[in-house]
């Protein structure tokens, strides 16, 4: 089979049946794309094929030929962070980190859908020529992608500074300026 993964040209050798999160870190030793549930709940395989995020643990290897993959250690260039990895540190969008990397390819992918005008459940004006961008909105869209610590807040933020370009106050910092 032949891919290109993270801009390289890849050929291996591998069972039809393998799921493309297997191919990856098994075959390929991408092991920054994560094994959470293996059913499609978590999101912690989350990878992108050609821009589209995707539970990689749902789709067969041999599907993805000749696509574009894109995987967490795909993000960022020249040894540098992607400004969404430094963003993570600096809000504090991760604990453990095991939810992290797909936590990224989601969010990357996102931004791209939100570029796009392509509405999610939550968006209020489906004929509106852009997609309003708020807090519920960008939680909604990150639904899929689950952190048994609790780095939300820090995730979302993340994300509006780093992708989205819009400002959005969590309401746990909200809360905290309330008290203050």
């Amino acid at each position: 089979m032949n891919f290109t993964i993270n801009g390289q040209s890849v050929e291996v050798e591998a069972d039809i049946r393998s799921s493309l999160l297997d191919l990856l870190r098994n075959s390929l030793g991408f092991t920054g794309t994560k094994k959470g549930c293996d059913q499609g709940a978590c999101g912690a395989c989350t990878v992108l094929v050609d821009g589209e995020r995707i539970n990689s643990c749902l789709a067969l290897a041999v599907q993805y030929q000749g696509r574009s993959i894109t995987t967490v250690e795909g993000l960022g260039s020249d040894g540098a962070l992607h400004p969404l990895q430094q963003a993570f540190v600096e809000h504090d969008g991760f604990q453990c980190g095991y939810c992290t990397p797909g936590q990224l390819c989601s969010a990357v992918g996102m931004a791209r859908e939100i570029e796009r005008n392509i509405p999610s459940v939550v968006t209020a004006d489906l004929s509106a020529d852009s997609v309003a961008i708020d807090e519920t909105e960008l939680r909604e869209r990150m639904s899929g992608n689950l952190c048994r610590c609790g780095a939300y807040n820090g995730i979302i933020e993340a994300i509006s500074e780093t992708l989205v370009k819009t400002p959005v106050t969590t309401q746990a910092k909200t809360q905290e300026g309330a008290r203050a």
